[in-house]
């Protein structure tokens, strides 16, 4: 035990415990998406049908995640590892944010969705200031019309009222 009355070893168990098991939700979360897009048309990389796509991240999910389980199982301990108190502020920004983007995309159209859920979910992050925010969520509403909207027209309206 240290001075503040806690052992290094055991919370990098924890840690590592904590990221085995999300490395393999990842994968399971992977393997369902494969499982589901396979019921689609895969298709080729020129003729792509439409369970080419889940198909592909579900693959990503799967190799990702068995990565970060084989990192954590396999890691060597380290020293001076302090354990980090949950970041409940960021994940009801995260979270508030999905919700604003489902209600903006809705009733309001891409650029406001967009913008919103790059804004609140950057004032989630304890090290960003409301600046950064704006001009983070500025430049990504600029990039997703200029890619989703223009180069590959998705049918979502820049805005729409009602």
């Amino acid at each position: 035990m240290d001075a503040t009355g806690s052992t290094d070893s055991t919370e990098h168990v924890d840690a590592r415990r904590r990221d085995y098991y999300a490395g393999m939700l990842m994968a399971a979360v992977g393997l369902g998406a494969i499982y589901d897009g396979i019921r689609y048309s895969i298709g080729t990389l020129s003729q792509m049908g439409p369970g080419f796509f889940p198909v592909s991240i579900g693959v990503a999910l799967v190799c990702t995640g068995v990565a970060i389980a084989v990192v954590a199982r396999y890691a060597a301990p380290q020293d001076g590892e302090k354990k980090l108190a949950p970041e409940r502020k960021a994940w009801c920004f995260i979270l508030g944010s999905i919700v604003a983007f489902i209600v903006l995309g809705k009733y309001g159209g891409l650029v406001p969705a967009t913008f919103a859920i790059v804004f609140i979910s950057a004032l989630g992050d304890r090290e960003n200031t409301i600046w950064r925010a704006l001009l983070l969520a500025a430049g990504m509403t600029v990039l997703c019309v200029l890619v989703f909207w223009w180069a590959l027209s998705l049918q979502f309206p820049l805005f729409q009222w009602g």
